[in-house]
């Protein structure tokens, strides 16, 4: 074997890459442009730099989805969880580490290797030869990023998350909203029941637009500007434009019937979108919004039906580099134009430190293992890995796909477990427990 892997981008999925290639006996070759080419986030030119949080969130492996992620990576040796357990502060329940020692930990550690060297400079172009890991991360530089523009096409690759709330199917409450698409269209009964309403009468909506106005907003950072996002507005700045501007944007009540209150007109409604081919998650039409978090969830369970929601994600808008990975990844997370080039980490569309190297953990293995002339078998969709892997090459809905953190609306259900809150401790172990062993099995290859 003489192959080389290069690895592009040495954040959390390229470091955790390149340690589980080259502990499967493959020459990696580590491209990091810092501290050469300084990114307005990055502060020093170590692998594995934290820039915003120093939290992995939680630890819990049996109640929690990232929690069993950290699990599933602790069982396949990783760089990113072995150095976090080391470098670990006190932060309760979640998983908090002293972010400078990490980094210097993670640089050394691959500096280690004999078969690891770290080349510092940038890469502008996608190589048409070789074995190539691109895991560049929401701040990919302006080169590289119209190189991939250019391969996988203008609408394919985004410069920044527009993101609206996800909600958990389950918490909503159906005595309040329906499932209708506007004037029923669609060829469909799936179709023509494609979104599910909720109705606000002229208070509610009146109470609403005064909570929108008045919620606490994050600011851009330096690098991001609104010039990014138009014709993305956020819904609070809608709302400043004039109070009905909502009601005839993204809650506008045509087209619409209450089938609990089909004699009284809605003044508006909120639409949700099925977000997942399972159709555990649905995301708030139009609501991508800068409200700080707290003041979405008090804000967005003003909404009738959502008052106990309970959310994968939340919303936002902020500088991101990703990729439409349903349309554009293969299953082993290779670009189907070009399959000697795999994606990984953040620009695949995950959300997080954790999901970023879990997606570098996988990405490391499968080109290894495809060097080694040894292909694996595809990650198990019932593991966090392979619910979050099968949802960024084609779980998700290409046309409204936006990142992603791991949550347990994207495992598959568990046969003979009731759903809603009530039975929420059971059904999570069980998904845990399947997880657990679906993954164990599937590392079993290696050994």
């Amino acid at each position: 074997m003489t192959q080389e892997l290069h690895i592009v981008g040495g954040g959390m999925a390229g470091s955790e890459a390149a340690w589980q290639a080259a502990n499967m006996g493959v020459k990696v070759v580590l491209h990091e442009m810092r501290p050469k080419v300084e990114t307005f986030a990055h502060q020093t030119g170590n692998l594995g730099e934290m820039v915003c949080s120093n939290s992995f969130r939680s630890d819990d492996d049996e109640q929690n989805a990232v929690g069993l992620l950290h699990w599933e990576m602790r069982a396949a040796k990783g760089l990113i969880m072995t150095t976090a357990d080391k470098h670990r502060l006190p932060a309760g329940g979640a998983l908090a580490v002293d972010r400078e020692p990490f980094a210097e930990t993670v640089t050394a550690q691959l500096k280690s290797l004999p078969n690891v060297s770290v080349s510092y400079e940038e890469i502008t172009e996608l190589p048409t030869e070789g074995q190539w890991i691109f895991a560049t991360g929401p701040l990919t530089s302006p080169d590289l990023g119209k190189a991939i523009q250019a391969e996988t096409g203008a609408e394919a690759l985004a410069f920044f998350d527009a993101i609206a709330p996800i909600v958990y199917a389950e918490s909503i409450d159906m005595s309040k909203a329906w499932m209708q698409s506007r004037y029923d269209k669609g060829e469909t009964e799936e179709e023509r029941t494609a979104y599910l309403n909720c109705p606000m009468d002229k208070d509610q909506y009146e109470a609403f637009i005064d909570a929108l106005l008045a919620a606490d907003k994050t600011e851009f950072h330096e690098g991001e500007t609104a010039g990014y996002f138009d014709g993305c507005l956020p819904i609070e700045v809608m709302a400043e434009r004039g109070r009905e501007t909502l009601r005839h944007g993204p809650m506008k009540p045509v087209g619409l019937t209450n089938p609990h209150q089909p004699d009284i007109k809605a003044h508006a409604v909120v639409q949700l979108r099925r977000d997942n081919a399972l159709g555990t998650l649905f995301n708030i039409v139009g609501f991508q919004t800068k409200m700080k978090y707290g003041a979405q969830t008090e804000v967005f369970r003003m909404i009738p039906g959502l008052e106990n929601a309970s959310f994968a994600r939340l919303g936002g808008i902020h500088r991101n580099t990703f990729l439409n990975s349903p349309t554009l990844l293969d299953s082993q997370m290779r670009m189907k134009s070009r399959p000697n080039i795999r994606f990984a980490g953040q620009i695949t569309g995950v959300e997080g430190y954790v999901e970023s190297a879990a997606m570098g953990l996988l990405a490391g293995r499968l080109a290894a293992a495809e060097i080694l002339g040894k292909p694996l078998t595809d990650v198990p969709q019932d593991s966090a890995m392979g619910a979050l892997i099968h949802h960024i090459t084609g779980g998700a809905e290409a046309k409204t796909f936006q990142p992603m953190n791991v949550n347990f609306g994207l495992f598959r259900p568990v046969d003979g477990l009731k759903g809603g809150r009530r039975g929420r401790k059971d059904r999570y172990k069980a998904y845990t427990d399947r997880a657990k062993a679906a993954w164990t099995e599937w590392l079993q290859q290696f050994s």
